[in-house]
């Protein structure tokens, strides 16, 4: 049978302390690889540090991700290009590769295990091969020793690819398990079930928790995906966007780590297990709520694997989010109106496994007065109007979902068993969302507790998704992910 959880989450969770301080000196918020390794780097220099964490540790993006540590990241260095200097294009690559070399000296280190792959960018026919060719360039001009090869060991049609020598592919939720270990080992707690809902205008570093509590901190770090603060608009900066995975049990898997230049994207790698070598092939992805069926993406994988790998048997299904930049660069640094004492790191473009160890070096830094050298130009980066042209068309969709709420009213879902169904609101209603999950029927207002967007359901995670800025609620209205942090109204 298929587990609804990913590869890496498929496990007990970790074990994790259960009630915060009032005070620290840093306060963490998401525990995940930003989050702990931020964690870690401040409890180590003998500061008193909170990681809090609304659900479990690792529970959204890192515990979902497909586990590539990868310099060569799909068509992104040659986009950067397209929106940036050299000086900052290579300043990324100098982040990422502080990120990686930190992340596996620190597997090295605690016995978390790792292979090293070749990462490929591949063209899957010839309407991707100049995008292909166009990252080899790219690469290559900022010091990245790829080669071009014609011809790819792998049974699928292509047209070659890119190949970065001796990158890495893990397990993230064993790097999470050893990272809390060693935030606690070195005095720091990770606190798991609690939820940051706000901070003081006046305070912002002291901070309200949807149990009513509040913690008092020196410094506060969002390291939450989309920031749950909306100082600096950030939510409106950055796009949302979900992606799909698949595991299969498969006796010889492709030993590389591949991602292809076109749509739609295919990436595949190999997984060691106790049973097994397994086949993952990921992809398809698209804005969070911005789709009809969210199922249709997962079975287009099954039917693009079931075409090229034939010998599977299918025992994981998942999807992540993640969060893109307009300019291809993360966002990491003080937030506006947090007197330089609130941080934030977003916008990884699904590469957080490089990215949020380099945004938690640069965070770490910062906060003991020091901007590493690679962190410079990016933090004074002026984006060229391409990239101000993409912040223009993301808003500009965002309107066309808001004014299509206020001036139409109609069914988005046809209601069939264990499937949603609601509303799209128009102006004086409020949408209902019905949804049937377990034999369960779920009344919720459909409407985001963020902005009001009128939520869309995910009939794939069973969850009420927002097409404004991907906030994320379950089927009984609790809060999974984004920028919102209040859960859904229910009716009676």
């Amino acid at each position: 049978m298929t587990s609804t959880r990913s590869l890496w989450l498929d496990r007990p969770p970790i074990d994790t302390d259960t009630t915060p301080p009032d005070t620290c000196d840093d306060l963490v918020v998401g525990a995940g690889l930003t989050g702990l390794v931020t964690g870690l780097l401040l409890a180590r220099a003998g500061r008193s540090v909170v990681v809090v964490e609304a659900r479990e540790v690792g529970a959204v993006t890192t515990g979902n991700t497909t586990g590539k540590v990868s310099l060569l990241q799909g068509t992104r260095l040659s986009r950067i290009l397209q929106r940036q200097s050299d000086e900052v294009a290579r300043a990324y690559v100098e982040a990422n590769r502080e990120g990686q070399a930190w992340l596996l000296r620190f597997c090295e280190e605690h016995g978390v295990p790792f292979e090293t792959r070749d990462a490929v960018t591949y063209a899957a026919d010839e309407r991707s091969l100049g995008s292909a060719r166009a990252e080899h360039d790219a690469a290559r001009h900022l010091g990245l020793p790829v080669r071009w090869r014609d011809q790819l060991e792998v049974p699928f049609p292509h047209r070659g690819g890119a190949v970065l020598a001796d990158q890495a592919q893990l397990d993230a939720m064993s790097v999470l398990e050893a990272l809390v270990r060693e935030v606690r080992r070195e005095g720091g707690k990770v606190v798991t079930g609690r939820r940051v809902v706000g901070a003081g205008l006046a305070d912002p570093t002291r901070v309200r928790l949807s149990d009513g509590s509040r913690i008092e901190a020196t410094n506060v770090v969002l390291a939450t995906g989309a920031p749950i603060l909306d100082r600096g608009l950030y939510f409106a900066k950055v796009e949302p966007q979900r992606s799909y995975a698949l595991a299969f049990r498969h006796p010889s898997p492709p030993q590389l780590m591949l991602l292809s230049a076109g749509d739609p994207t295919r990436s595949v790698r190999d997984a060691p297990a106790d049973d097994g070598p397994r086949l993952l092939v990921g992809g398809d992805g698209h804005v969070v709520g911005r789709t009809r069926s969210e199922a249709a993406h997962l079975e287009a994988l099954r039917a693009w694997t079931a075409e090229w790998f034939p010998e599977t048997e299918e025992t994981h299904a998942w999807s992540a989010q993640d969060y893109s930049s307009p300019d291809g660069l993360p966002f990491v640094g003080a937030l506006p109106r947090g007197r330089g004492h609130l941080y934030l790191a977003t916008g990884y473009g699904k590469w957080g496994l490089t990215n949020g160890v380099a945004a938690a070096l640069s965070l770490a830094a910062q906060i003991h007065d020091h901007v590493p050298s690679w962190q410079r130009p990016v933090s004074r980066r002026i984006t060229r109007p391409s990239g101000a042209l993409e912040v223009a068309r993301w808003n500009a969709a965002v309107g066309l979902h808001l004014v299509a709420d206020l001036v139409r009213a109609e069914l988005r879902a046809p209601g069939k068993p264990d499937e949603g169904e609601g509303l799209v609101g128009r102006r004086g209603v409020v949408p209902e969302g019905r949804s049937r999950v377990d034999g369960r029927v779920c009344a919720v207002r459909a409407v985001c507790t963020h902005l009001g967007g009128t939520l869309a359901w995910n009939d794939a995670e069973r969850s009420w998704d927002c097409p404004l800025h991907g906030s994320r609620f379950s089927a009984q209205g609790e809060v999974l992910e984004g920028p919102a942090t209040r859960p859904l109204g229910t009716f009676g």
